[in-house]
């Protein structure tokens, strides 16, 4: 099973790369075939349009969701949506090779407000491109981060995510 995890800040300090970053080591343990998307490494370019010509990273990222099986997600929460980076990076996602994935959502936030809406507004976006959500989404604060270290319990409930959608998703494969 091949899967990409995506950390959907832009932002260089992002606190979202944090938890994404460990969602990648941990699924690294469970599973092989992983690769780390981090938008926070700026090389994945404004889309453009179709007929335009992209840099070998926005292909590769492109590439790679498309063959994954399981799509692990991170997003910041900003101005009450998810990031314009990670719509961005869905530009270049074509929906009628994504049917039947699998994904999971962690979601940051400064506070305790907003969450379930951008957890909707990327369900939807998923929808779009006939992926299966896991519905149990991690919601954490960016108090769970300290030092640059995540708190015991995000790492416990990034951990019940990742187990939990990839137990979807072999259970699809079936």
């Amino acid at each position: 099973m091949k899967v990409v995890v995506i950390s959907g800040s832009p932002r260089k300090n992002a606190n979202t790369q944090i938890l994404m970053k460990y969602v990648y080591e941990y699924t690294k343990t469970k599973n092989q075939d992983v690769k780390l998307i981090n938008l926070s490494e700026g090389q994945v370019e404004c889309y453009r349009g179709p007929e335009e010509e992209y840099n070998q990273v926005t292909k590769d990222a492109a590439k790679d969701i498309m063959e994954a099986d399981v799509w692990l997600i991170g997003s910041p929460i900003y101005n009450s949506f998810f990031s314009a980076a990670l719509k961005n990076l869905f530009e270049y996602v074509n929906y009628k090779e994504t049917e039947g994935k699998v994904a999971g959502m962690a979601i940051l936030a400064a506070g305790n407000i907003g969450f379930i809406d951008v957890q909707t507004l990327i369900t939807q976006l998923l929808s779009y491109f006939r992926v299966i959500t896991n519905p149990k989404a991690v919601f954490l604060t960016t108090e769970a981060i300290t030092e640059n270290n995540l708190s015991e319990d995000g790492k416990s409930r990034l951990r019940e995510m990742v187990d939990e959608t990839l137990k979807m998703a072999e259970k699809l494969e079936d």
